[in-house]
């Protein structure tokens, strides 16, 4: 079925809800108008077949009806309006009122078919019209003009001499029984015809209405999807650049000491490279693990990864980032206070990618020699905290507000923490992420 929103939605922005009581059905689709031709060819059959069965009986041999060829052109004529009646509903049920009349005027002899084009007419104006008060009006008109004409065929009646009703056994008088008869049919029939349009047009409405929120729905589930895939790609760009910037940075410091003390202390120089190896395989793991996760299709498909493949690291590996600073020639104190509870694996996560970036924002720009890592369980809310002694180089990005704190930011904000990020008075710098319980 085509739907159609009201006439001035085209002008509405896009979070603004089309006013429904202005609605208008759209114009018949070519598949409508085909309908409607078959239906036309039945009812002119129809209309043809009983003209002639009418005819055939007698039934108005002495009643002056005009020639049975004047009958068929009259039953065809009333009936072919209703080949455009979903196009120019209104002008159809004038045309066919008015020829509805005129045969009746003639005594064409039968009233059937013509009854039903008729009803069929009033019913589309009522389903189809787009403005519904001349659609109202229309309908209106016509059930009065119609009474009118069956009131003047009640006192032609009453004006003759009164018909014989032979084996009338009635309780009522025969006349009266006739009147009632005639006006009881005829309300029956146009309040039907009127009611069960409005009820088609009505329905439209609503199937309009269902489609109309079904496309919002579609936009809306649209938009979240890329909303996720935003922020999924953030939250990847987030744990890629700590993974890389943190072992890479392990790695420069180690190369740039093992280059230092090659020649002088092979010793020290071998350890050092031994170093940029263990990195170098915990990165890979650590990307290995992050790789295996986008790659899942299911919570039951992510990696069982092995040991150094972790998909989301936690605390129980902030150890191991203090073991890798250390190597790197910081003096790294890590330091867990309170009662230790689980917390959310999103929560640890977080925490772990903040001592990381910290970590390697100390090795990379602080010129620090000490920095202290502390994780509090506190009633509230958990704590981690990061300071170093290091006066740090000007102009150091990480320190200016580059993309490290902002991804630390992020990281706290999604579990509606607080950050604090800046130096120390005693000299140093100080990052502190407050988590709630």
């Amino acid at each position: 079925m085509t739907t159609a929103v009201p006439a001035d939605d085209r002008s509405r922005s896009d979070d603004q809800e089309p006013v429904w009581s202005q609605w208008r059905r759209p114009r018949p689709t070519a598949a409508q108008q085909r309908h409607d031709g078959w239906l036309t060819l039945a009812v002119v059959v129809g209309a043809v077949v009983s003209a002639i069965l009418v005819n055939s009986m007698g039934a108005f041999a002495a009643g002056g009806a005009p020639h049975l060829a004047e009958q068929l052109v009259w039953s065809i004529a009333v009936n072919v309006p209703l080949v455009v009646r979903r196009r120019f509903p209104l002008t159809v049920l004038l045309v066919v009122s008015a020829l509805f009349i005129a045969g009746q005027a003639r005594q064409i002899g039968d009233n059937m078919v013509p009854s039903i084009a008729l009803f069929i007419a009033m019913y589309t104006v009522g389903a189809w019209a787009r403005d519904r008060t001349v659609a109202r009006r229309g309908r209106v008109a016509v059930i009065v003009v119609m009474f009118g004409w069956l009131a003047y065929g009640l006192v032609r009646f009453l004006l003759q001499p009164t018909p014989p009703f032979e084996g009338a056994a009635g309780p009522l008088d025969p006349l009266l029984a006739s009147v009632l008869y005639g006006i009881v049919f005829n309300l029956l029939f146009f309040l039907s015809a009127y009611f069960f349009g409005d009820m088609a047009w009505l329905s439209a409405r609503r199937q309009a209405e269902l489609v109309h929120r079904a496309e919002q729905l579609r936009r809306s589930q649209e938009q979240n999807t890329r909303g996720a895939i935003v922020a999924e790609r953030v939250r990847i760009a987030r744990d890629l650049h700590d993974v890389v910037a943190h072992h890479v940075s392990v790695m420069g410091v180690q190369a740039g000491a093992a280059r230092r003390v090659l020649d002088r202390d092979p010793k020290l120089a071998q350890e050092a490279l031994r170093t940029i190896e263990d990195t170098a395989r915990t990165a890979i793991g650590e990307l290995r693990g992050l790789l295996g996760v986008l790659r899942a299709e299911s919570s039951e498909d992510v990696l069982d990864v092995a040991e150094g493949e972790r998909s989301s690291p936690g605390l129980d590996q902030l150890p191991e980032l203090a073991t890798m600073a250390r190597r790197a020639g910081l003096d790294v104190d890590h330091g867990v206070y309170g009662e230790p509870r689980p917390v959310p694996e999103g929560v640890a996560l977080s925490v772990y990618r903040i001592v990381q970036e910290a970590l390697t924002n100390v090795v990379k720009h602080a010129g620090a020699r000490k920095a202290d890592v502390r994780v509090r369980f506190l009633e509230t809310s958990l704590e981690v905290e990061v300071a170093d002694d290091g006066r740090g180089r000007s102009g150091a990005p990480a320190r200016s507000g580059g993309f490290g704190l902002v991804g630390m930011r992020e990281r706290v904000a999604v579990h509606g923490g607080e950050l604090e990020a800046g130096p120390r008075r005693d000299g140093g710098y100080l990052v502190r992420a407050r988590f709630p319980a």
